[in-house]
C-alpha cells in the first residue's frame, strides 16, 4: 500500500486519464430475458466464458451495438479464457480489497442480528457479495480495452497465452435476484434515488439491486459506505483502480488480435464511434468506483 491509499502498480497510468463524460449518455441496455437469437448467444457465452451468473449492465449496454459488442467479445474472448487474465482479475481484486483497510468498514454482522437476520441470511448476503468481487474485474477489464482501442491506443502485440485449467466462477446456490425499483417499497426507493444522486448516475447498478434484496441490509451498508464517497482517501483508493485497470489492459496479451481501427469500423456499423466510444467511457469511468464499493460492503462482512 502507498500513501494516501492509493493502489500500489508498476508503470505509468496516465495514458489513459480517469474521465467522467461531460454529458450523461443514453444507454440503452438489453435485459437477458429480451434477448432472442444472437444477441442470447452471445449474452449466455460471456457468462459461460466468464464464469457469472449475469450479463453485467455494462455488457447489456455495449450489446446495444450489435456488431461492436460482436466484434470486442470475440476479440476479448480468447484473453478471457486464459490463466494470464484469470491472474490478473484475483490480483486487482486483491489490490482493490486491501486498499479498503484503512477506511476502516464498520462490522455489519452484530447489526444485522438485531434485526432479525439468522446466520443463514447474512451467509447468502455475502455470498452475494463474493459473486460481484469476483464477476466485476472482468467486465471492468473488458471496458477498460474497449476505451483504450476506441480511443486509438494499441493493445500489446503478444499474443501467447496459456489455458485456463478448472473452475474460477463463484458456486453459490443463492438465488440471483434483482430488486428493481417498482418492486421496492418507499424507503428502499429513497435508497435508490440517494445512490444515483450521490454517485451522478441514472441507473442503479446490479449489485446495488441484488445486494437490495435484503433492504434493511443494504441500506446500513450503503449508509456506511456514503459517509467516506466525498473523502480524499476514498478517491485515491478509485484512482489507484483505475490506473491499476488501465496497467493491466495495456500489458496483458492480445490473442484475439484486437485493434483500433477494427472495434472504431465496428461501433461507426451501429452508430458513430464517437456515441459508442461515450457509452464506453461512461462504464469504464463507474467501475473502479463499484469495484472499490463492493470491496468495502465485504471488508463489513468480515471485519
Amino acid at each position: 500500500m502507498t500513501k494516501d491509499n492509493d493502489l500500489a502498480i508498476a508503470g505509468n497510468a496516465t495514458e489513459l486519464p480517469r474521465a467522467r463524460p461531460a454529458a450523461i449518455p443514453e444507454i440503452h441496455p438489453l435485459p437477458e430475458y429480451l434477448a432472442t437469437g444472437a444477441r442470447k448467444a452471445i449474452y449466455d457465452d460471456t457468462k459461460a466464458v466468464l464464469q457469472v451468473p449475469w450479463m453485467g449492465v455494462v455488457a447489456m449496454a455495449f450489446a446495444h451495438y450489435p456488431r461492436f459488442y460482436e466484434s470486442l467479445w470475440q476479440g476479448v474472448r480468447p484473453l478471457c479464457l486464459s490463466e494470464q487474465f484469470i491472474s490478473a482479475c484475483r490480483r486487482l481484486r486483491a489490490l482493490t480489497e486491501d486498499a479498503v483497510r484503512p477506511l476502516e468498514p464498520p462490522a455489519i454482522g452484530t447489526r444485522l442480528t438485531l434485526l432479525g437476520y439468522a446466520p443463514r441470511e447474512i451467509a447468502q448476503i455475502a455470498e452475494m457479495i463474493e459473486i460481484f468481487s469476483h464477476g466485476n474485474f472482468p467486465y471492468a477489464l473488458m471496458a477498460t480495452q474497449a476505451r483504450l482501442l476506441l480511443e486509438g491506443r494499441a493493445l500489446s502485440n503478444d499474443r501467447s497465452t496459456t489455458p485456463f485449467a478448472g473452475r474460477h466462477g463463484t458456486d453459490t446456490e443463492v438465488p440471483f435476484v434483482l430488486m428493481e425499483p417498482h418492486h421496492a417499497d418507499r424507503d428502499t426507493r429513497a435508497v435508490f434515488d440517494d445512490v444515483k444522486s450521490t454517485l451522478g448516475l441514472p441507473f442503479v447498478n446490479t449489485d446495488y439491486r441484488a445486494l437490495s434484496r435484503w433492504p434493511s441490509y443494504f441500506a446500513l451498508a450503503w449508509g456506511d459506505l456514503q459517509a467516506h464517497l466525498a473523502t480524499p482517501g476514498y478517491a485515491g483508493i478509485v484512482d489507484g483502480v483505475h490506473q491499476a485497470l488501465v496497467e493491466t489492459a495495456l500489458a496483458l496479451p492480445n490473442p484475439g488480435g484486437l485493434r483500433p481501427e477494427v472495434l472504431q469500423a465496428a461501433a461507426d456499423d451501429d452508430a458513430t464511434a464517437e456515441e459508442v466510444r461515450e457509452v464506453v467511457r461512461l462504464f469504464q469511468w463507474l467501475l473502479p468506483g463499484l469495484a472499490t464499493n463492493v470491496a468495502f460492503f465485504r471488508a463489513q462482512m468480515v471485519n
